[in-house]
């Protein structure tokens, strides 16, 4: 998107210093700005105005400063990331694109890739990188979106209550997907309910001729119709839903294929990622190509090419010719039992979880003790990694892990999962390079 720092100035309330110069996009990490992009430093564990400097070696047009300006072009703020969010605010309000919000305790990361994949058939789409969906992440998207954009498809993140709706202050989305409601950051908002009411922010914000899709499946998601001021999509396997996923099926390696049906029509889908819980996030993702005019069928048949953002039921082999399932990037009980029922689904003999803390429930012990439960009962070992949550002597590191595996091989599958504070990653490559 491209502005003058006049008009970063006038949107943010600060003092432009220096040329008023041609900004094309935002970036707050010196090491990955493009020439023409307008640096903004923060202040976190390091000060970003350190990198300044750098920026502007690196091709910076301007900068967002809560110093006194140096050199070039600068915009100075009282504060840097409320200027960020100030700006892209302003932006979101001369843009024409259709703006789709996507939130929800499990799946928003992969409804958000299917989603594009499936609306860049017909459209001009823009969404979120990886995860970049807070209140930095989700302004630098709406600020990097090309001027032709036609829709904008943001990722919501949500650690506690207001934050949804901070950030559908700055969207103005027309358009909100909630994909599940479960136990991620329920200590942060006293539990379950707590979790749906933070997520129905998204629907509060939906103007009179929006649209709320949500997961007819989940009753807590499927109860927030009624607060949506507009239209209401369900999806799911239920038959009053709208958007119905039907004749499933799954392939050697538990990769979905189904029929969708939608109000505008059917559509195959055959994804190339695992996991019966994906079809779900499939069939959201076609009801937002179906909401905003665009192409089903092409968008069904991009949704068969996506692979998703890394550490997201990832399926590759261990040297040995061990099944990895690499789906390491969190948990909470509702994902971990997903991923279980994938890993099940895997062709092996011997299946073994390594799995990590999930960090942010409201009851550690008693979640921990039945997902070790819920493996049990499906043939599942469980090797934990970091705690003693699960019930069973931890390890503490990859080299332990794979010990702890023994000789593993052709015929065998691993699944590796835990909460990002866990860094399951680790035990991951260590499995594939092994």
């Amino acid at each position: 998107m491209r502005f003058l720092a006049r008009d970063v100035a006038a949107a943010t309330g600060g003092t432009l210093v220096g040329p008023d110069v041609e900004i094309d996009g935002v970036s707050f990490d010196s090491r990955s700005l493009r020439p023409g992009q307008m640096f903004v430093p923060l202040i976190d564990k390091r000060d970003g105005h350190d990198f300044i400097g750098v920026a502007l070696e690196r091709g910076a047009a301007a900068y967002l400063t809560s110093r006194p300006a140096g050199v070039g072009s600068a915009i100075e703020v009282a504060d840097t990331l409320q200027g960020l969010m100030l700006l892209a605010a302003e932006r979101r309000r001369l843009l024409d694109s259709a703006v789709i919000g996507i939130t929800g305790s499990v799946g928003k990361t992969t409804t958000k890739d299917l989603a594009r994949a499936a609306l860049v058939a017909s459209r001009r789409t823009w969404a979120n990188e990886r995860s970049f969906n807070n209140d930095l992440g989700l302004p630098a998207t709406i600020l990097n979106a090309p001027d032709d954009t036609e829709v904008l498809v943001l990722e919501m993140g949500m650690r506690g209550f207001g934050e949804v709706k901070r950030l559908c202050d700055i969207a103005r989305p027309q358009v909100g997907v909630i994909t599940r409601v479960a136990e991620a950051h329920g200590d942060r908002v006293g539990g379950i309910l707590g979790v749906a009411a933070a997520k129905a922010e998204l629907v509060d914000a939906l103007p009179a001729h929006g649209t709320a899709i949500l997961n007819g499946d989940d009753s807590l998601v499927r109860a927030m119709a009624t607060r949506c001021a507009g239209a209401v999509l369900l999806f799911g396997e239920g038959a009053d839903c709208e958007v119905r996923v039907a004749d499933l099926s799954l392939d050697h390696l538990a990769r979905a294929s189904f029929t969708v049906h939608t109000p505008w029509g059917s559509a195959h889908v055959a994804l190339a990622v695992s996991g019966r819980h994906m079809m779900l996030n499939a069939a959201a993702a076609l009801a937002c190509v179906g909401v905003v005019g665009g192409d089903i069928q092409a968008g069904a048949a991009a949704m068969g090419e996506v692979r998703l953002t890394a550490m997201r039921m990832q399926v590759g082999r261990a040297i040995g010719g061990a099944l990895v399932l690499n789906d390491s990037y969190n948990a909470n009980p509702t994902s971990m039992r997903a991923a279980l029922d994938a890993l099940v689904a895997l062709p092996a003999h011997r299946r073994f979880a390594v799995l990590g803390v999930m960090a942010e429930i409201t009851d550690h012990e008693a979640e921990h003790r039945a997902i070790h439960a819920y493996a049990a009962e499906r043939g599942v070992e469980v090797v934990a990694f970091g705690t003693a949550l699960y019930g069973v002597t931890p390890i503490d590191d990859p080299v332990a892990a794979l010990a702890a595996l023994g000789a593993i091989g052709d015929g065998d599958a691993v699944l590796v999962k835990g909460s990002r504070v866990a860094g399951l990653e680790r035990v991951a490559d260590s499995l594939l390079t092994r």
